[in-house]
């Protein structure tokens, strides 16, 4: 089973500084601008080029640049040395709740705050630097802030303290014991704090900031000058002081901190299972026939490289010696291994089980499937859902709504609080104001739906759905109508040919042979099983001078000459060839379910093509669940008519679109959207682009075309039709766990802020301490990252 098989000439590789001609100097070794190898100026292909000299490996990639040299042109130096592989040159950092923020170095998010953290996951099992560092603040000051909060609640006077401190005034004890806490462990905080304002991006660390600053400030001043207070502050001798309040806050962060800092760090579970697929190195080939094992980030396209027994192979690339059979269940999840032989292709990471194989690389570095995976993921994690809009806008003036609520508190507790006849209700109007400011948590409305989104992509992976974007995870559940394609969809993608029947004038063997020297140039699967049975046949293919696609309805070019087509009915009509003299024989073979295509030769029908492609065995029961699930299927596909009804009567699909070209496949999407039905487009190939792209959700397979997964929203690793009830069921748990999210943030603020605003004071005689307002803050983030963290164990068999 071919995974992300199709060809892609613009695809970029990563090569290591090290090439096999390593032992030239950096002036001396350069790249091939076309396939990215490692030339030398001794090589005799070589041409100027807007002022640079160019250096190709061979002459075809010299033609190629000169044919396009747009394609082919870079903004870097021709001669600069091959770059390493981008893990090795360093990460790039971004913000999982703003991915638009991109640095290249570790930080804080300038709009939240957040950590930064690197785009592609590493296996080094280093932990995150700031992980360690908030470790080591956290372990580092907690036994002050437990000292501190001790004696604030024991209270002065106690005997045991008396006896402790003899004449040292507690508040003196309790400044220095805050100290380290206040200005080493809450140091990064403040950084945050300051960084916002400058920003202009008020966020959590503002709060936290302002909040626990406020408390030390006031404290300090009430301990280093208590005669600056007025006589109403000073109690017992002395001024009520806040220090336990600061340190319990800042050590309460912290704490929670490294609880989300290690939830994170969870998400990324997925992918770096999946880099952990990959083996450590290959064993190349040299042009000398020696051997040597080299990292992985040292291979190049066209390298020789031997995957002995038991091994893995290191790239994507093709059989040039041996056979064997490769497991490839991970990422098939076909338990039974395919076997490969000379010219087969083979993908990266997968197992060679039994025999000794030489393959030539063809995809290395980011290119390979693998890395393609991986990146999706990626990607998809750092996206953002539509159902995210809505917090980014209420948490956009959240901040500067709670600085207004707790000005309004301590203004309000001033001016009417109970004492507002003496200057203690200010104190009650300070602290209140504090615990405002720290029991808001806009971290956790910021949270809800960036950490459903990481855990569900995560799942999704390691369940063979790949989602493109966060966007594609809300919106499958909405789907009321699924669009699928036949070819690769429904059947095997793999199609087996049948038979040619010839007019009077050409043979078998003939028409045969001419089909498949013009299906040389085409990678559809239909064009594939027709060279396989020429080959078989063991007959002498001819190099088409011209080939041309026709989108939809076939393919055209020139064989030895003579101007040749190959193609359904509306092709040949297209051309003016009649069809009449087979159209009973390819009814009947349509009747069996067989694709038939015409061949049309200098205008005249030569004969027809029958390839017959079998249904998955998956594909029925994967119908059955979607309907039961309430979608309505519709099959639409370039097949004719004939060939489609008989598929589609075979799997109970009542509404079949046969012979649809890819313009009409964009205009039946169009029009379901427009009857109000939310569309998804399940398909495989380069003509079923437009459609995924137009329709609500694009569904590839990941046994199609790049061209078709780039334009879908969602890849089904194994293309298998059960994958889309698979990610279903995960839409609809991550949909619900987001709201969940949303609705716990926004509820815990709707109460939480009252109530430290002290509005219970008049009923209950009841005040909120801001250090139990840290304790409720740490306990929102944790509550959403842990429900968050639920999906991992979601059941995803779908039930609406």
């Amino acid at each position: 089973m071919e995974i992300f098989s199709g060809q892609n000439d613009k695809r970029q590789t990563d090569h290591g500084q090290k090439g096999r001609d390593s032992g030239h100097n950096a002036d001396s070794v350069l790249k091939d601008p076309v396939c990215g190898m490692i030339v030398t100026k001794a090589s005799p292909h070589h041409l100027v080029h807007e002022s640079r000299s160019l250096y190709f490996c061979s002459a075809k990639c010299k033609s190629k640049f000169e044919a396009s040299p747009k394609k082919y042109t870079r903004t870097e130096e021709s001669a600069a040395p091959s770059p390493p592989d981008a893990a090795m040159q360093g990460a790039t950092y971004t913000c999982p709740m703003h991915p638009e923020i991109r640095q290249e170095h570790p930080g804080n998010c300038p709009k939240c705050g957040m950590a930064l953290e690197p785009e592609m996951p590493s296996l080094e099992d280093d932990e995150n630097p700031e992980l360690v560092d908030f470790k080591r603040r956290f372990w580092w000051t907690l036994p002050f802030t437990v000292v501190v909060v001790t004696l604030a609640m024991a209270g002065h006077g106690t005997t045991w303290l008396d006896s402790l401190f003899g004449n040292v005034d507690q508040n003196w004890v309790e400044l220095w014991l805050t100290l380290p806490v206040a200005l080493w462990a809450g140091l990064p905080f403040y950084k945050r704090g300051v960084k916002s304002v400058i920003n202009r991006s008020p966020n959590m660390w503002t709060l936290i900031g302002l909040g626990t600053s406020v408390a030390f400030v006031y404290s300090v001043v009430a301990t280093v000058a208590p005669q600056v207070f007025p006589a109403a502050f000073v109690i017992d001798g002395r001024v009520s002081v806040y220090f336990e309040a600061a340190a319990a806050i800042i050590s309460l962060t912290l704490f929670g901190q490294l609880l989300e800092l290690k939830a994170r760090s969870q998400t990324s579970a997925a992918i770096k299972s999946l880099l952990g697929l990959a083996p450590k190195t290959a064993r190349r080939i040299n042009a000398d026939a020696t051997e040597e094992d080299v990292p992985l980030s040292h291979v190049h396209e066209c390298d020789q490289l031997r995957v002995r027994p038991g091994e893995k192979v290191p790239v994507d690339g093709i059989v040039i010696e041996g056979s064997s059979a490769v497991d490839e269940s991970m990422l098939t999840g076909e338990p039974l291994p395919v076997t490969k032989r000379q010219g087969d292709k083979l993908i990266g990471a997968t197992l060679n089980t039994s025999g000794a194989l030489v393959m030539q690389s063809q995809h290395v570095g980011s290119a390979t499937v693998l890395s393609q995976i991986v990146q999706m993921v990626a990607q998809a994690q750092r996206s953002r859902a539509p159902m995210q809009r809505m917090a980014d806008t209420v948490a956009g003036y959240f901040v500067v709504t709670v600085i207004s609520i707790a000005l309004l508190t301590f203004f309000a507790w001033g001016f009417f609080g109970p004492n507002s006849s003496t200057e203690s209700s200010w104190v009650f109007g300070l602290i209140n104001a504090v615990s405002v400011l720290i029991i808001a948590c806009p971290c956790a409305l910021g949270l809800a739906t960036p950490m459903s989104i990481m855990v569900a992509t995560g799942k999704g992976a390691t369940n063979g759905v790949l989602f493109r974007d966060a966007a594609a995870i809300e919106n499958l559940r909405k789907v009321d109508t699924l669009i699928v394609d036949k070819t690769g969809t429904l059947t095997e993608g793999r199609p087996t040919f049948e038979r040619t029947v010839a007019t009077q004038h050409f043979t078998d063997e003939e028409v045969l042979r001419l089909a498949a020297s013009l299906d040389q140039g085409s990678e559809h699967p239909l064009a594939a099983a027709i060279v396989a049975a020429a080959n078989e046949q063991v007959l002498k293919l001819s190099k088409p001078e011209q080939f041309d696609s026709e989108s939809g309805i076939g393919v055209r070019g020139k064989v030895d000459g003579k101007s040749l087509a190959l193609g359904n009915t509306a092709l040949m009509e297209q051309l003016g060839v009649a069809v009449d003299a087979l159209q009973s024989q390819a009814e009947e073979l349509r009747g069996h379910g067989a694709s038939v295509m015409y061949l049309a030769v200098d205008s005249t029908l030569a004969g027809l093509l029958a390839v017959s492609d079998p249904i998955k065995d998956t594909t029925e029961e994967a119908l059955q669940s979607l309907r039961a699930a309430g979608l309505r299927v519709v099959m639409a596909t370039g097949d004719g008519l004939t060939t489609a009804k008989s598929v589609g009567k075979r799997l109970g699909i009542d509404e079949v679109h046969g012979e649809v070209k890819p313009a009409e496949k964009l205009k039946l999407v169009e029009k379901l959207q427009a009857e109000g039905r939310v569309v998804a487009m399940a398909g495989d190939g380069i003509n079923d682009a437009p459609a995924l792209a137009r329709a609500d959700v694009g569904i590839a397979m990941g046994t199609g075309t790049d061209v078709a997964m780039n334009s879908a929203q969602l890849t089904l690793v194994k293309g298998d039709l059960r994958g889309i009830a698979t990610a279903r069921a995960l839409s609809v748990a991550t949909v619900a766990n987001m709201r969940q999210n949303l609705a716990f943030a926004f509820v815990y603020n709707a109460l939480g802020i009252p109530l430290a605003a002290g509005v219970l004071y008049a009923f209950t005689g009841w005040l909120l301490s801001p250090m139990f307002a840290a304790v409720a803050m740490s306990l929102s983030s944790a509550s959403v990252i842990s429900n968050a963290l639920r999906l991992r164990g979601k059941s995803l068999n779908y039930k609406e």
